[in-house]
């Protein structure tokens, strides 16, 4: 009879110790499962839209060189030295669905072609095949509508295309992708197109344009320093090192 006391003592201890295991097991697996951040990770990266600031408009649409909408991004969306911001940097599209762009990415736009507010400046980026764009009234007319409020317009690469068939820059100078000039002069004869092979950027009056791809980041940067000042352009460029880009020299 003792040694079955003993043995009933004995099970019942095992068992109370597997199964205070088991609960400390779930204990501590239910705590990993609603665990909360300790920090807000995204919150302090978002910029806010504030009316009072100017307002740069990236166009685009699929097939888009990805390129060309983040060096504009990635000018305008960097603060003053003292930390705050100066521009609002907005993407647009027609429609809310994702762009894949020429390289693969998806980027979702902010705004469409509807509820797009009031822009200080439109950058009109490229496409290696511009023809669905060019042929798409929507695009173009939204460019034509834009204009009439921009201070400035700006196209990358093929984007002079787009401009072109807006007809929104007669008599204006312009340069495209390097190759492209003589197709874009007899697509467009109302525009004055540079030679490529010697200009990477002009502007003139309003209008601006580049070779495009990372030539954009010269558009982007002779635009920010006509908006505010050289002082804060040559701390944008110190912002992203681009004088380390001379270490590329061989």
């Amino acid at each position: 009879m003792k040694l079955i006391n003993c043995l009933f003592i004995v099970c019942f201890a095992f068992m109370l110790s597997c199964n205070t295991n088991s609960e400390n097991a779930k204990g501590k697996t239910s705590v990993v499962d609603v665990k909360e951040p300790t920090a807000d990770t995204l919150t302090k990266h978002l910029k806010p839209f504030e009316d009072n600031l100017p307002t740069i408009g990236l166009l685009m649409y699929n097939g888009v060189l990805q390129s060309e909408v983040i060096a504009t991004s990635d000018v305008f969306s960097k603060p003053s030295e003292e930390g705050e911001q100066l521009f609002n940097v907005i993407t647009i599209a027609e429609n809310f669905q994702p762009i894949t762009t020429e390289e693969g990415m998806h980027f979702v736009p902010d705004y469409t072609f509807e509820n797009c507010p009031k822009l200080t400046a439109l950058f009109v980026p490229s496409a290696y095949d511009m023809y669905a764009q060019v042929h798409n009234n929507t695009i173009v007319e939204f460019i034509k509508q834009k204009n009439k409020e921009t201070q400035y317009t700006v196209s990358n690469c093929a984007g002079a295309q787009l401009i072109g068939e807006a007809g929104i820059a007669e008599g204006r100078k312009i340069v495209t992708w390097i190759g492209g000039g003589e197709q874009l002069q007899k697509d467009y004869p109302q525009l004055n197109v540079q030679n490529d092979s010697l200009v990477t950027y002009v502007e003139d009056g309003k209008f601006l344009s580049s070779n495009g791809n990372l030539a954009s980041y010269i558009s982007a940067l002779n635009l920010l320093e006509k908006m505010t000042d050289k002082k804060h352009r040559e701390f944008v460029e110190s912002y992203l090192y681009l004088d380390r880009l001379q270490q590329w020299k061989r």
